[in-house]
């Protein structure tokens, strides 16, 4: 445990270089390319390189990702993924767990709950840094995006991203609503 304490020391001095705090990189189903900034030619800038996972980490841990119509929380005990989405479309739920790499990648593996069936889906997420600022990239075909730039800007989608659980009392109500809402959800 001596070594994840010191490698996440690094890592957030790493993170807050600029002297900016640290904030959680996600996108879940595309909401982030709505409302972040391209990143230069849709590329990356030359030198930007992996976040570990103990940056990853430090960025997701036991933090709730606001949607415009849902929100995601990525607790820190079993990597627990708990989400809700109230939309035009209906409601949905789910649960399941994240995973993180050295390589960059941020995974969330859930199983989706809409009415009375249950989909199961993996989405993953490419998190670059350079200069301080972090891209960020859907896994496979998604393009790089300006995830938190540094400075912080107060448009960036690092923005949503807060401790406080803003999941586990709605999905509590999602899981328990009576089967007429549930079917209502499917429709």
């Amino acid at each position: 445990m001596r070594g994840w304490n010191s490698e996440a020391r690094r890592a957030s001095t790493r993170l807050k270089a600029g002297g900016l705090a640290i904030l959680m990189a996600s996108a879940l189903a595309g909401a982030a390319a709505a409302s972040t900034t391209a990143a230069a030619d849709n590329g990356l800038p030359a030198g930007a390189t992996p976040l570990s996972a103990a940056e990853l980490y430090a960025l997701y841990h036991d933090k709730s990702w606001q949607w415009p119509d849902g929100a995601g929380r990525m607790d820190t005990a079993d990597r627990r993924f708990t989400a809700w989405v109230d939309g035009e479309k209906g409601k949905s739920w789910a649960e399941g767990r994240w995973q993180i790499t050295d390589a960059g990648n941020l995974c969330f593996t859930a199983d989706w709950h809409v009415g009375q069936e249950v989909f199961p889906a993996r989405t993953c997420f490419a998190h670059r840094v350079a200069g301080g600022t972090i891209y960020q990239k859907k896994e496979p075909e998604g393009q790089w995006v300006v995830f938190r730039h540094a400075p912080l800007r107060a448009d960036d989608e690092a923005t949503k991203l807060v401790s406080e659980d803003i999941v586990s009392g709605r999905l509590d109500e999602f899981k328990s609503a009576p089967p007429a809402l549930k079917q209502q959800a499917k429709q």
